[in-house]
């Protein structure tokens, strides 16, 4: 039998507007009888909005007349159109063009080295690669890791900008999840330790402007004073 889309409010349409019984909705909306008669009570589904199943293609006009002259018949629902519509289409796997597979180790080695939140599922999904790929690069058993060097697959071509962030922002959300379920903190402010407590030399704080300029015109006039005494 075709599993109607929205079994409670097709219910609720069909009690309102039909003279069906409750056995007979109940079997094509594949609910209990007494939880027809709750709806036709008003105690179940009493915010739910009826949805007339004739005008979604689930049922046909002479089905439903045929069932209202015979309480014993049972209608037969039809395939709706919506319900293809609304059917999830399942991913293709992403394709990588020929020119740009020799890429991909370079890709996955950009992601172990800056993003190793990121899961490898992940990875392999946006680049197009498998897991043992990139188990291959990351334990240096891949047959080119000589020649492989990190670049982000932006650079490459092999993903979009919004594609890498979306990936990237998804990883460090759940991490930050993952870490805050574990008590681990992340250290606020500045991570660098007083130059005291180092041992780094400290810089002796130059005179202020003013001194300075006092000094110099003192200098001046110094010098100013011995030219003249040297021509006496």
């Amino acid at each position: 039998m075709t599993q109607i889309l929205m079994p409670k409010a097709t219910a609720v349409w069909l009690v309102d507007n039909t003279s069906l019984t409750f056995e007979q909705i109940a079997d094509f909306c594949v609910l209990h009888p007494l939880e027809v008669k709750g709806i036709a009570d008003g105690e179940v589904a009493r915010d739910i909005r009826g949805a007339d199943p004739i005008a979604n293609g689930q049922l046909s006009r002479d089905e439903l007349d045929a069932a209202e002259k015979n309480p014993s018949y049972r209608m037969k629902a039809q395939k709706s159109r919506h319900a293809e519509l609304l059917k999830p289409v399942k991913k293709s796997p992403r394709y990588t063009p020929v020119s740009r597979r020799q890429d991909r180790p370079d890709a996955i080695a950009w992601f172990i080295r800056n993003h190793p939140e990121v899961a490898d599922s992940q990875v392999a999904r946006l680049l197009g690669t498998t897991k043992a790929t990139i188990d291959q690069v990351r334990n240096r058993q891949h047959w080119n890791s000589a020649q492989i060097k990190p670049v982000d697959p932006v650079t490459l071509g092999l993903a979009t900008q919004l594609e890498l962030d979306a990936v990237v922002r998804k990883a460090a959300d759940k991490k930050a999840k993952d870490d805050a379920r574990k008590g681990i903190v992340e250290p606020e402010g500045a991570t660098l330790r007083p130059a005291a407590e180092t041992g780094a030399p400290v810089e002796e704080p130059e005179d202020d402007h003013e001194d300075h300029r006092t000094h110099t015109a003192a200098s001046v006039f110094a010098d100013h004073d011995d030219e003249d005494g040297d021509e006496d």
